[in-house]
């Protein structure tokens, strides 16, 4: 049996591996894949709740990842950081250096998520539990999500919110003006840095990153 030591030893352990907050609310980034903000929303529908795991770039504002699932396991996370990590990798970037930002999540801890992070040679950082404020970017598109397309109607059921997901996610990289990137799309914008990348030239930077 264990004596209060042990415990004590055990709880230490535990607190060392936490990932640190690597952000601490500075929501900034000169390049694309140089920070990641992670987060999982819900939506109500008639046959229950729907869980939907979303991946940002913090340059270009870019959904790079996302899943939806009726079970808020790691696989939903895991999900939409697989697409996040293919659709990047599809265009030859390098993600070594990334630091991907959540909270403390379950799914963001578990074992097979940051082992596929440690694969893409990215670095984990977390936030303060319970704190919405140390993951302030994600929670602003959850916010923009609902309001943009979840709040709009009733929902019947999981396939329905992933049909009318999948569109909007499209939408919003490629159509939607967005205020911070001198009202371009995300995708536009992030092919102006390309464009301009290895030239020389000005890289453009969002106006208000911290929005």
């Amino acid at each position: 049996m264990w004596n209060r030591a042990d415990l004590h030893c055990a709880d230490r352990a535990r607190l060392q591996d936490r990932p640190a907050d690597l952000v601490e609310r500075d929501f900034t980034a000169q390049a694309p894949n140089q920070l990641w903000v992670a987060d999982i929303t819900y939506v109500r529908t008639t046959a229950g709740w729907v869980y939907v795991a979303f991946i940002l770039d913090v340059y270009s504002r870019m959904i790079v990842g996302w899943q939806s699932s009726t079970r808020m396991f790691a696989d939903l996370a895991l999900d939409a950081l697989a697409m996040a990590i293919w659709q990047r990798r599809r265009h030859g970037q390098d993600l070594a250096g990334l630091i991907h930002h959540s909270d403390r999540g379950v799914q963001y801890r578990a074992i097979r998520y940051t082992e596929e992070l440690n694969r893409a040679l990215a670095v984990t950082s977390v936030g303060s539990r319970g704190d919405s404020y140390d993951n302030a970017m994600a929670e602003a598109l959850n916010s923009l999500y609902k309001h943009e397309l979840i709040y709009r109607q009733t929902w019947t059921d999981a396939a329905a919110v992933e049909y009318a997901t999948a569109e909007w996610v499209a939408w919003y990289n490629h159509q939607r003006l967005h205020g911070a990137l001198s009202h371009v799309p995300p995708a536009e914008y992030e092919a102006a840095y390309w464009t301009v990348a290895n030239t020389g030239e000005p890289i453009p930077q969002p106006a208000l990153q911290n929005n």
